[in-house]
């Protein structure tokens, strides 16, 4: 169906010179209107410039996760619950941030689409106390599943999970489990290593910005990966690191963009949940790299890739266990060959010559190279991973130095 706003405004224009039946008509067709065009005109992730693209089936399966974007608001009455279990989520952010929690969403979206459950979310949850009580009003609406989808948010779910023995809970991305808690997260690295050799091969200023959130083992290893894989591709290459404290403030993070712009990087990389270090890309003449779900759809000349998270598969999988049964605590931490991490397809501005080495170092990856294998120097010069070692999981769980190719810039 396609919609003619002059059409509309004629249509309501003519109503108006009637009487009130006309005026209310006109009113119902405003809203109907307006309906029509957000949920038909405004599909897969607003309007894509060309460069960027919609994300193919071939490369994600659509079953389980990204549906159009129309899909999340309307989930309601689009995907009707099919089954009486109940699943509550509990977000550290917005749903329509385009960043983690965007992302975290499309698996719950993915819930109701594969397994007919019935959710209900809590945004904007503080990775405090309060958190706690965010859990026990879903636990209080009848749901015996809950996803806690943010660090901060794991000794507080721990708490729960043993206060509440008969419930199933989820903390992404920590590390405590207990008998009726699981401990979920990708290994994101690998995905950022591939985009590292994206901004690598980009650059011609050799110097690419990187606006991260917390000093955390999680981010620390998602800018070496991403260092290492930039290192691959250009050894003369330095990441500037600059931190935001935050997860989420979009004006912190598009002011640290800048600055690392104006301090002479012509790539800008993130580990940020907000699109706003891509606009600044964008309006500043620089190349761009996304994180956590596609966001070229407003930075289409900066945008050359995007680490993306698929959290669907994971999602269905353990609630269907649940269903039938089956289900056991554990620790997750899925790759590539899970599907659970992304590359976004590559845009036309990414340099000449960068499909070809994105292919090859994917490629090795699934083949079972580690990223993380010696000779690996820290940026104070100590040699940190012998030659032919490869780091341990847990070494990698608790990193806390940056590999020589990183530069933190002041607070």
């Amino acid at each position: 169906m396609k919609l003619s706003l002059s059409s509309v405004i004629n249509y309501i224009r003519t109503k108006l010179t009637k009487n009130i039946w006309g005026v209310c008509l006109a009113l119902c067709l405003i809203a109907v209107s307006l309906t029509m065009l957000f949920m038909f005109g405004y599909r897969h992730y607003g309007n894509f410039k060309a460069a960027t693209g919609i994300i193919p089936d071939s490369r994600v399966d659509e079953r389980r996760s990204f549906p159009p974007l129309a899909s999340v608001y309307a989930a309601g009455f689009i995907y009707a619950p099919e089954s009486s279990l109940k699943v509550g989520f509990i977000y550290n952010g917005r749903i329509g941030d385009f960043g983690f929690t965007f992302a975290q969403n499309r698996g719950r979206i993915a819930l109701i689409r594969e397994l007919g459950v019935q959710t209900h979310i809590r945004e904007a949850v503080p990775a405090d106390e309060r958190s706690m009580a965010a859990m026990q009003e879903l636990i209080d609406l009848g749901c015996t599943v809950i996803f806690a989808c943010s660090y901060g948010f794991m000794e507080y779910t721990a708490i729960m999970a043993e206060r509440n023995p008969d419930i199933y809970f989820f903390h992404c991305s920590g590390y405590i489990t207990r008998e009726n808690m699981s401990a979920y997260f990708g290994r994101m690295y690998q995905i950022r290593y591939l985009t590292g050799i994206v901004a690598g091969l980009r650059t011609e200023t050799n110097r690419i910005g990187y606006v991260a959130a917390h000093r955390i083992p999680e981010v620390i290893r998602g800018a070496n990966a991403f260092a290492l894989g930039v290192k691959s591709a250009n050894p003369d290459a330095v990441v500037k690191i600059t931190w935001s404290y935050s997860w989420y403030d979009t004006g912190l993070e598009k002011e640290l963009a800048l600055s690392l712009i104006r301090s002479g990087c012509d790539v800008i990389a993130q580990h940020q949940d907000s699109i706003m270090p891509q606009i600044a890309a964008e309006q500043e003449g620089v190349w761009s790299i996304g994180y956590n779900s596609p966001m070229g759809f407003l930075s289409p000349n900066a945008y050359l890739t995007g680490a993306l998270w698929n959290w669907g598969p994971y999602m269905v999988d353990q609630v269907q266990q649940i269903k039938n049964g089956t289900w056991q605590s554990s620790r997750y931490w899925g790759g590539i060959e899970d599907g659970v991490v992304m590359l976004e397809e590559l845009t036309e501005n990414v340099a000449p010559g960068t499909r070809g080495a994105v292919a090859e170092a994917l490629r090795r990856i699934r083949s079972g190279f580690s990223i993380f294998v010696g000779p690996i120097y820290d940026n104070t010069g100590r040699l940190r991973v012998p030659q032919g070692r490869t780091m341990s999981d847990s070494e990698k769980l608790t990193m806390d130095w940056f590999v020589d190719n990183i530069l933190e810039m002041p607070d």
